[in-house]
């Protein structure tokens, strides 16, 4: 009722004003849009003559600044005045000096012959004499330096009087340039004065002229709105009735929001709740299956066997030379991959191995049957992979490879850290990597500070049975480019010579220990695995190698620890209470590898060519006797931990060595980490 009290009054002042407006239809309309235009135009029209009184102003301005330039130009037209009449008298004044000195000097030069005449000529007898003419040369050298002093001073007078001339020409230019600059200010002046005169008549006009139009448009407006002030009054009934309407909505609006509210907020309190309990179940599941997959990978890796053997036949090269002892005594079976024949005296003899590869296999095909071993070593397994065979076989080829063709050992490695950081949201994992090798039955440390020094293999005291090296230096590792440095440095240590089979023999057995520690960061399990990747030196004949010396004594140290490898073989095969390990640095070494608890891969490499068929056959024997020992199913490092405190996810080494001793096998001390070389600088001793 208020509202509608309201919209009468107003409609009656409505009422009230339009009988106004037809009282008054020729008056100006007031408040009307085109009147407040035109006020617009009359303060534009006052503000454009207050610009022009500015202009005159700044006209006014002008002209006081060319009067007080001509008033300075006509001060300095005096100054030059008084200056030139001073250079005037200067100039007469130095003409007489001029002309003073030239009488001076030709006086001087008048009287100057006599004396000189005087010296040249008189004989000096007595002292006075002697006095009388030290006497006239001295005169005579005071009037040389009168004479040159006048002369000085004559050049400075000309020099004076030139810059005189220069100052007087620099005068004349700039009264000259301020003239014509005089001439173009009053000219632009006047111009100014025209243009703004233009401009201000102009502007009236168009003032004027707009205004009579938009006084015509405001007569056509006030007709308009006439009429529409008579179409006022039913838009108004109808603008009141859609305005309670819209009242009588808004007063159930909360009501309904909140309902709204309450029932969005139910739905997603449920929705949460579901995706809560189905996020437990994957969790659940993917655990499960996480267990599930490993232990079908380590049962797919028992039955394949805990000791596996592959061959790998290298192809021909030019370095076999020509002739029937470099044709090929080797052939392939073309329906299984297994099996390998040899020619050998004219007879042929088949081998089967787990896997045989032919020249043509590339270094992805071998490292397929090896990436398997890897997981192992993840999951907590103790791998080895070692090549064995004769000298020039392609060992290091097969093991290390080329920059552009990385073999096992760079592969494996990628493998290791892919692996790893695919599990780095539930796993942490450390991995330290040490290189050795075995010269001479020497153990020695590639990466050591003094790698000649002589290491000992040792049994843990904590009665655990496990073996380790006190000493043996240990990095921690966080990429692969980190274990390439290592690898760097380490092969610059290796033993290598030239022999008759090959230029750059491996004359000691190289191993690379990675050890991989993990811990499950939900149940606080933790994980230790090791890898060793071993190359061996190369097997050979004495007499075919033509080793002498030192290199003979290599060669007999080389095939006594292979021929206690074949012996250690030959225990396992039957089973043997006492297997001989300690016969040998290299088969004690790797008593870890071929015990019951760790997985090996053995790469027999071959070479193809009829003058090694002798070398290939003891060696393809020997894959044989490995391949058929088997051991007990591997036994997998693990431990629960707790994951209560950061404290847990620091590793200590498995054995330690008692207090008195120089290094420890898990890392080097601070004095033994600050050996000199890049290797150091690059890489951080594990803690």
């Amino acid at each position: 009722m208020v509202e509608n009290e309201r919209l009468r009054q107003e409609m009656r002042r409505c009422e009230a004003e339009l009988q106004e407006l037809r009282a008054k239809p020729a008056g100006p309309c007031p408040g009307c849009e085109h009147s407040q235009e035109s006020a617009q135009l009359r303060d534009k029209l006052s503000q454009l003559q207050l610009e022009m009184a500015e202009s005159k102003g700044m006209l006014s301005e002008l002209n006081l600044e060319v009067q007080q330039k001509t008033d300075r130009l006509a001060e300095v037209e005096l100054r030059l005045k008084d200056c030139l009449a001073e250079k005037a008298q200067e100039e007469e004044r130095l003409s007489r000096r001029l002309r003073d000195s030239h009488e001076t000097i030709a006086s001087l030069r008048a009287q100057s012959p006599p004396v000189k005449y005087v010296i040249k000529t008189v004989e000096v007898e007595s002292p006075k004499t002697k006095q009388a003419l030290s006497e006239s040369q001295a005169r005579n050298q005071h009037l040389q330096e009168q004479v040159a002093m006048q002369r000085q001073v004559l050049k400075e007078m000309e020099q004076q009087l030139q810059s005189s001339h220069q100052l007087t020409a620099r005068l004349r230019a700039q009264i000259a340039m301020y003239e014509s600059e005089l001439e173009r200010a009053h000219g632009q002046m006047l111009e100014e004065m025209q243009s703004l005169e233009e401009d201000k008549n102009r502007a009236i006009e168009e003032a004027f002229a707009r205004a009579q139009v938009e006084m015509k448009a405001v007569h056509e407006n006030l007709a308009g709105v006439r009429t529409n002030l008579l179409t006022l009054q039913p838009a108004l009934r109808t603008l009141t009735n859609d305005y309670n309407g819209l009242k009588r909505q808004v007063r159930g609006f909360p009501l309904l929001l909140q309902e709204a509210l309450r029932s969005v907020k139910a739905e997603i309190g449920q929705a949460i709740e579901e995706v809560n309990s189905n996020n437990q179940e994957l969790l659940r599941k993917y655990r499960r299956e996480l267990q599930l997959r490993k232990k079908c990978h380590n049962e797919l890796v028992r039955l394949k066997g805990n000791i596996r053997v592959i061959a790998r036949v290298r192809p021909v090269t030019k370095e076999d030379g020509e002739g029937p002892e470099a044709t090929n005594a080797v052939t392939f079976d073309a329906d299984d991959d297994s099996i390998i024949h040899l020619l050998h005296k004219g007879k042929p003899v088949s081998f089967e191995l787990d896997k045989v590869f032919s020249p043509q296999a590339s270094q992805q095909d071998v490292f397929q049957e090896v990436q398997a071993l890897i997981t192992s070593c993840i999951d907590g397994f103790n791998v080895c992979i070692f090549a064995y065979g004769q000298t020039g076989a392609g060992k290091t080829y097969t093991m290390e490879g080329t920059p552009e063709n990385p073999g096992i050992n760079q592969r494996a490695l990628q493998l290791l850290f892919s692996e790893v950081q695919e599990k780095a949201s539930d796993w942490e994992y450390t991995i330290t990597v040490s290189a050795a090798e075995i010269y001479n039955e020497v153990l020695r440390d590639l990466l050591g500070k003094e790698p000649q020094e002589k290491l000992e293999i040792r049994l843990c005291p904590d009665g655990s049975g496990q073996l380790y090296v006190p000493g043996l230096t240990e990095f921690q590792v966080q990429s692969v480019d980190d274990i390439n440095k290592v690898f760097e440095f380490g092969h610059t240590n290796r033993t290598t010579e030239f022999t008759n089979l090959n230029e750059h023999s491996s004359r000691s057995h190289a191993l690379l220990i990675v050890t991989v520690r993990g811990m499950d960061c939900s149940t606080g399990l933790r994980t230790t695995g090791k890898l060793n990747l071993v190359d061996l030196a190369g097997s050979e004949r004495v007499g075919k190698s033509g080793a002498e010396g030192s290199r003979l004594r290599e060669a007999q140290h080389i095939n006594k620890s292979l021929s206690a490898l074949g012996d250690v073989i030959a225990a396992l095969r039957s089973r043997q209470g006492h297997v001989p390990f300690r016969n040998s640095k290299l088969t004690y070494l790797l008593q870890d590898s071929l015990s019951g608890d760790s997985k090996t891969l053995m790469v027999v490499q071959v070479s193809p060519v009829e003058k090694n068929t002798s070398e290939t056959l003891y060696s393809l024997k020997f894959a044989e006797r490995v391949r058929s020992v088997e051991l007990g199913p591997g036994l997998r490092r693990a431990e629960l931990g707790s994951w209560s405190s950061q404290e847990h996810l620091e590793w200590e080494p498995a054995c330690q060595t008692p207090q008195p001793s120089a290094r420890a096998h898990s890392a080097p001390s601070s004095g033994t980490s600050s050996r000199p070389g890049s290797i150091r600088r690059k890489l951080q001793p594990s803690a």
